[in-house]
């Protein structure tokens, strides 16, 4: 059987994120760490797009195992030793900084996962290897971050311009054409017609 062990595992990895992130937003069997609000397609309730983005995620999982059995043989490369020790550091530094933060006072709104997450996974970047891992998850934390103080359209900004640091060969001007055309995509999809209730600018000064 041709197996491709990399799509193997992505499909797994997907798929087993996804199911933690539906029990922990509280949309995986009715079962969950935090019971939030679903709402529905209209009026969306704080549940409802995180369980719906981790639904399509764990699909998308589902596809990519399923397809392994015929886009083989994709062995797994060896891990260099740099590969190991980014890995353990960046593991080591997101630790540090949850309970730091912890000890602070500042574990609420997320602010405490996703500055965790988003320190640790640049530090991850810095071996080749986990470079596109790392500066695309990164870039979703920064969102996360972002959109409240700096508002929709910056935070949109941000996420682009990391994740296509992931590709040391990426073209600034179609960045920048990608940036604007999501930018108004989710303007008219979320604020326009589905009324999200998300600065779409900075509200830290004011």
């Amino acid at each position: 059987m041709k197996i491709s062990a990399k799509d193997l595992w992505a499909g797994g990895i997907l798929m087993f994120l996804a199911v933690l992130g539906l029990f922990i937003n509280g949309g995986f069997l009715g079962l969950g760490l935090e019971q939030h609000t679903l709402g529905t397609a209209r009026r969306m309730g704080p549940g409802y797009m995180p369980m719906l983005v981790f639904w399509l995620q764990f699909a998308l999982g589902a596809i990519v195992f399923i397809l392994a059995f015929t886009n083989g043989p994709d062995p797994l490369e060896r891990w260099t030793k740099l590969d190991l020790t980014t890995l353990a550091v960046s593991l080591a530094v997101g630790i540090v900084i949850w309970r730091v933060m912890e000890s602070m006072g500042i574990n609420t709104n997320y602010v405490q996962v996703g500055a965790a997450c988003f320190v640790a996974l640049l530090l991850l970047a810095i071996s080749p290897a986990w470079r596109p891992l790392g500066l695309v998850l990164a870039s979703f934390a920064i969102f996360a971050l972002l959109l409240e103080p700096l508002g929709l359209m910056l935070s949109i900004a941000a996420l682009c311009l990391i994740s296509a640091l992931a590709d040391r060969e990426h073209n600034p001007v179609s960045v920048a054409g990608m940036t604007l055309a999501l930018c108004v995509i989710c303007w008219f999809v979320f604020i326009r017609e589905l009324d999200i209730r998300v600065p779409l600018w900075p509200t830290i000064f004011g």
